[in-house]
């Protein structure tokens, strides 16, 4: 994987635009060039394109949807430039922001002339997000949303082709992007020319050294995103002497079953707390989950239990990992704070300190020592839950810095003259560390950028 020369080279095969990656970013980006008119090939690594998106939730925030409005919500791109720039205490680029925020809802409205459907969720609130705006396909599914981004990109003229990896990249003097090599599923290796490229090959969480060297708090955390985001778009960027931001963000999780890898942050949505194994309690759980996930990591062994009422089981059991988790008998129950501590482990005089300080806070009304408020809360009472858990992440939000129009600029000014950039590969809208993360952030910039880089590089090559 390197930048290379591409001088005497001839390539025998050309795309007008070239994609690497077939994920949410990259199939934006294919049906937006072919809108424009433009010949597009995409070369993902899997044999069947799913990246971060086929495992995600599905969920893209938006503002100033036909779907609020049939809601009677009242919702803007400004409002919700806003709560981001709120989460992300004023560290992300604001035109960058505003950009993507503005752009959310006509990205969703085009992708639903494609045949794309979107459903809006109103039964859950995500942290940070001051309106209902995660909008996802039916069943709120990941899977579902690549399938349909690559019906409907295959459908447009884009050819995708799978089990296709992409090496190394063949630039000129004036770091003009002429082509890539490519190893095919086959063995058979090729070279193949563009006229643009669009880099929407992911982020690098799927790098232990590239985790090791950015993200070192991090480091041993469990991985639950793509293994396919080994940051090549990252790497070719540093060779190239790209522009690159906010290494050190990405998507966390502050409660993930253990030794699994099922999502059961939403059992606490309702008075539920965290312990470690000494039973104490290590900080605010209402707060961000990917902030969270940090003081879940340094607790011993990076561990801790969820410990959750009637109300918070009831809610987690909408969720698919929390339906496994039940399955696999990870959920504990206990009727009283005796057989509570039994069946966890967990030291009863320490444990029963813990449910107090919560009762005393939720019938005070007042926050907690780690700032936490109950109020409107349930009671946390018997029936308690508990189930194991420890911290992960999901993908990084640094990376290659774009402009408006997705080009990729230079760390010395000025953009590259035909490389864009988006998704996981472009840095995102957290700003520098965790706790920027909003949920959604990665798929909202993965279906706008795609659609801007796609819609720009067909532009360049006409």
């Amino acid at each position: 994987m390197a930048v290379r020369s591409a001088h005497g080279k001839t390539f025998l095969v050309q795309a007008p635009v070239l994609v690497v990656g077939a994920g949410a970013c990259g199939l934006c980006a294919a049906l937006a060039a072919r809108d424009a008119g433009a010949d597009v090939l995409v070369l993902e690594r899997d044999a069947v394109p799913r990246g971060d998106t086929g495992i995600s939730g599905g969920f893209v925030p938006a503002a100033l949807t036909e779907q609020q409005r049939r809601q009677g919500i009242d919702d803007s791109p400004e409002r919700f430039a806003e709560d981001i720039w709120r989460m992300a205490r004023g560290r992300t680029d604001e035109a960058y922001l505003r950009l993507i925020t503005r752009e959310s809802a006509p990205t969703l409205e085009w992708l639903s002339r494609h045949g794309l459907t979107f459903q809006l969720t109103t039964d859950i609130s995500y942290a940070g997000h001051s309106h209902q705006r995660m909008h996802a396909p039916p069943g709120g599914r990941g899977a579902g949303l690549a399938e349909a981004l690559l019906v409907a990109a295959r459908a447009a003229g884009a050819r995708v082709v799978g089990g296709a990896e992409t090496h190394d990249l063949f630039v000129d003097d004036e770091r003009r992007v002429l082509g890539v090599s490519v190893r095919h599923a086959d063995g058979r290796n090729e070279e193949i020319g563009c006229g643009a490229l669009v880099l929407a090959s992911g982020g690098f969480g799927g790098d232990r050294e590239l985790i090791d060297q950015y993200i070192p708090e991090l480091r041993g955390a469990m991985f639950l995103g793509h293994t396919g985001n080994t940051g090549q778009a990252l790497r070719w960027g540093l060779e190239l002497g790209a522009a690159l931001a906010d290494l050190g963000s990405y998507q966390g999780h502050g409660a993930v079953a253990h030794p699994h890898r099922f999502l059961v942050w939403d059992a606490l949505a309702d008075g539920g707390i965290q312990v470690n194994d000494r039973a104490e309690r290590f900080g605010n759980e209402a707060q961000n989950n990917s902030e969270h996930a940090r003081s879940v990591l340094a607790q011993p062994g990076g561990l801790a239990w969820n410990i959750y009422n009637e109300s918070g089981h009831r809610t987690a059991e909408r969720t698919r990992g929390y339906q496994e988790a039940q399955r696999l008998n990870l959920v504990k129950k206990a009727v009283t704070v005796q057989l509570l501590a039994a069946i966890t482990g967990l030291p009863f005089a320490t444990l029963s300190a813990a449910l107090r300080e919560v009762a005393t806070a939720h019938e005070s009304g007042q926050p907690d020592r780690f700032g936490r408020s109950f109020v409107g809360a349930s009671p946390l009472a018997p029936p308690y839950y508990a189930i194991r858990v420890t911290a992960a992440f999901s993908h990084t939000q640094g990376g290659l810095v774009v402009d408006e129009q997705a080009r990729v600029q230079r760390a010395t000014g000025g953009v590259f003259p035909n490389l864009f950039a988006g998704g996981g590969a472009a840095r995102g809208l957290s700003g520098p560390s965790r706790w920027g993360y909003m949920a959604g952030n990665g798929l909202l910039t993965a279906v706008v950028l795609g659609r801007i880089a796609g819609t720009n590089a067909a532009r360049l090559t006409a």
